[in-house]
C-alpha cells in the first residue's frame, strides 16, 4: 500500500551504527542491577540508549538515562554528520528522577528525517561530556502523499518470560525495526510489576528457559525503586534499545504497569505484597513510568498527569490513546443499568467525544488498552474489561461504550477503528449493529495483536451486545505458552498516501502475515 520500503534506509542505518551497534544480540549496559553512583570516575554515560516519543509535525521528546549526575544535552540535524546542529539544553538528571530526562524539542520541520544526539554533560565541569547516543524519527508530514506506516502490540515480560539470552533476547524487537515504521504504538502491560523474573522456568518438553534476573524483578514491585527497577528491567535487551533509537512510541498503560486486574480503590488481599493500597502502588508506578518513557501529557504544568492524549500524524491520521485503567470504577458483575464512571470515567469519555468530533483526520485510531466485545473474567463473578457475556441490551460499562458509538454515529465520525492488546492473542473482530442487541451505532472493526515478549493464553467468548463477529483468531489451545512454544504478535496499519486505503496486517515473530484487512476511506462498516 505505501510506496515507502520496509527496511532501513541506509541514513537510518548509518546514524545508529557508532552509537547502539554491539555484536551481540543481547549487551546490558554497564552498572545494570544497581543505581547510579554519585562516586562514578570518567564522563557520564549513557549505557540504557535513547527513546524518542509522542512526535508530530514539529515537536518531540528525547529520552536518557545516564549513570550519574549529569546535565542532559541534546543536538538535532538534519544529517547523520551533524553539520550545523541546533542545541537544546535539557534537565539536570539526579536522584529524583532515577538519573533519567526528557527534552522537548520544539520548531522542527515537518514530514523531515530528523537526526539527534544525547550528550550528558557533568554539572561541575562543563567541558566534559560523555560519548553521544545517537538516534533518528520521522516528524509528521504536513501533506498526505508520503503515507503513514505504524506497529502497534503490547505485553513484555509477563508470566515469567524474560530477556531469553539462548533465544538472542526480545528479538521481535529487531524484527520490527526492519519494517520501519513512523512509530510504534505500546497498548499497554509495558512491564509485569506484579511478575517476577526467576533465573529458569522449565518447560512441559523438560528444556529449560532462562532469564537475565535483576534484584528488583525477584519480587513484585511496592517501591518506587522497584518500580523504577522493573521498567529499567526491559532497557537489558540490545533489540529494544536499538529498536527505541531508530522508532518513536506512543505508549500507554494497563493493569500490569502496577498489578493484575487493578482498579482505584481497590485494597489488596495478596500475601506477596507488604502494601495493600491499591492507589499507593500505582502512584509510584504512574511515577517511574513517567521517567521512564517520553509521555507528553507526563510533562510538568499538566492537568493531572493524565495518560489519554490525542496524537496527530498529518491529515491521514489521529490516534487518540486511552487510560482504561485509571478511571474506571471496580471489577464486578458488570451488570448494573446506570453507570456514568465506566471504564474510562466522565471526563475522559467528554474529552474523547470532543476531540473525535474535532478530528479531521482520514482515520482516527482508538488506541485501547482493552478490547470491547471479548469477555475477559476476573475471577468467578467479576470482569476486568468492558464486556460481561451477556448478549443483550447495555449493561455496566458497555453503556458507556454505547454512548461514545452512539455519537461516532450521529455525528457522522467516519474512519474510526479500535486497536488493542492485552488478551496475549491476535485476532480480527468487525461490529455490526444488525448483528447486535444494541443497534444504534455504525460497523467497525476493532484488531488484537500481543504479546511482544511474554505467554500465550486461549482465545475469550465474545459478547453480543455489539454485534462482533471474529474474521479472524490465532491462539494457542493452552494457557501460558511461552514464547519458545508460541510465536509473538505484532499489527501493522499502512495507510496509502494516494487512495487512502489503510491496511491492516496480522502478523507473528518470524515475519509471517497472519491476517490482512484492506478498509476505505469515508465508507461505513466496511
Amino acid at each position: 500500500m505505501s510506496h515507502r520500503q520496509p527496511s532501513p534506509s541506509p541514513r537510518r542505518r548509518s546514524v545508529l551504527r557508532g552509537s547502539l551497534a554491539v555484536p551481540a544480540a543481547l549487551a546490558v549496559p554497564p552498572s545494570a542491577g544497581a543505581a547510579p553512583s554519585f562516586a562514578l570516575s570518567g564522563r557520564p554515560q549513557a549505557g540504557w540508549g535513547v527513546q524518542a516519543g509522542d512526535v508530530t509535525a514539529h515537536a518531540g521528546l528525547v529520552w536518557v538515562r545516564s549513570d550519574r549526575p549529569a546535565r542532559m544535552i541534546v543536538e538535532t540535524s538534519a544529517t547523520e554528520s551533524f553539520r550545523d546542529p541546533r542545541r537544546w539544553r535539557g534537565p539536570l538528571l539526579g536522584p529524583d528522577t532515577d538519573f533519567t530526562g526528557t527534552t522537548r524539542l520544539r520548531g522542527l520541520p515537518a514530514g523531515e528525517q530528523i537526526h539527534y544526539r544525547v550528550l550528558l554533560q557533568d554539572p561541575d565541569d562543563p567541558r566534559r561530556t560523555g560519548e553521544p547516543v545517537a538516534g533518528t524519527f520521522r516528524t509528521t508530514p504536513r501533506g498526505r502523499k508520503q503515507g503513514v506506516r505504524f506497529l502497534w502490540s503490547g505485553d513484555i515480560a509477563g508470566q515469567g518470560w524474560g530477556i531469553n539470552p539462548d533465544r538472542g533476547g526480545y528479538r521481535v524487537f529487531e524484527e520490527m525495526r526492519r519494517r520501519d515504521p513512523d512509530f510504534f504504538l505500546c497498548s499497554g502491560d509495558n512491564i509485569y510489576a506484579d511478575g517476577p523474573i526467576q533465573p529458569s522456568v522449565t518447560l512441559p518438553d523438560g528444556s529449560v528457559w532462562r532469564n537475565v534476573t535483576t534484584e528488583e524483578k525477584s519480587k513484585v514491585a511496592e517501591s518506587l525503586a522497584e518500580f523504577r527497577g522493573a521498567f529499567r528491567y526491559n532497557l537489558l535487551d540490545e533489540n529494544l534499545r536499538r529498536f527505541n533509537a531508530q522508532v518513536p512510541s506512543i505508549v500507554q498503560w494497563d493493569d500490569h504497569e502496577v498489578r493484575n486486574n487493578w482498579y482505584p480503590g481497590q485494597i489488596l488481599d495478596d500475601a506477596r505484597y507488604t502494601e495493600k493500597d491499591v492507589n499507593v502502588l500505582a502512584r509510584r508506578s504512574l511515577r517511574a513510568f513517567g521517567e521512564y518513557f517520553p509521555i507528553s501529557t507526563q510533562a510538568p504544568g499538566d492537568e493531572d498527569g493524565r495518560m489519554y492524549r490525542v496524537l496527530r500524524h498529518g491529515p491521514l491520521l489521529d490516534v487518540f490513546v486511552l487510560d482504561m485503567r485509571s478511571y474506571r470504577n471496580a471489577n464486578s458483575p458488570n451488570r448494573q443499568p446506570d453507570d456514568a464512571t465506566g471504564i474510562l470515567g466522565a471526563r475522559q469519555l467528554a474529552w474523547l467525544k470532543r476531540e473525535l468530533s474535532r478530528s479531521r483526520a482520514v482515520w482516527k485510531v482508538i488506541a485501547s488498552d482493552m478490547p470491547l466485545g471479548l469477555v475477559v473474567p476476573d475471577g468467578r463473578t467479576n470482569f476486568e474489561a468492558v464486556a460481561q457475556g451477556d448478549p443483550g441490551a447495555p449493561l455496566g460499562r458497555e453503556l458507556q461504550i454505547a454512548e461514545l458509538l452512539r455519537h461516532i454515529k450521529h455525528r457522522k465520525i467516519t474512519g474510526t477503528l479500535w486497536l488493542t492488546a492485552d488478551v496475549h492473542y491476535t485476532s480480527a473482530q468487525h461490529y455490526d449493529p444488525s448483528r447486535a442487541a444494541f443497534k444504534d451505532f455504525a460497523p467497525f472493526w476493532e484488531f488484537v495483536s500481543g504479546p511482544l515478549a511474554a505467554g500465550g493464553f486461549p482465545a475469550t467468548k465474545l459478547d453480543g451486545t455489539f454485534g462482533p463477529e471474529q474474521k479472524f483468531v490465532r491462539a494457542p489451545s493452552r494457557a501460558n505458552t511461552s514464547p519458545a512454544e508460541t510465536p509473538q504478535h505484532f499489527g501493522e496499519v499502512d495507510i496509502d498516501g494516494d487512495s487512502g486505503d489503510l491496511t491492516v496486517r496480522l502478523r507473528q515473530e518470524g515475519g509471517g502475515v497472519l491476517f490482512t484487512q484492506v478498509l476505505r476511506p469515508g465508507r461505513v462498516g466496511q
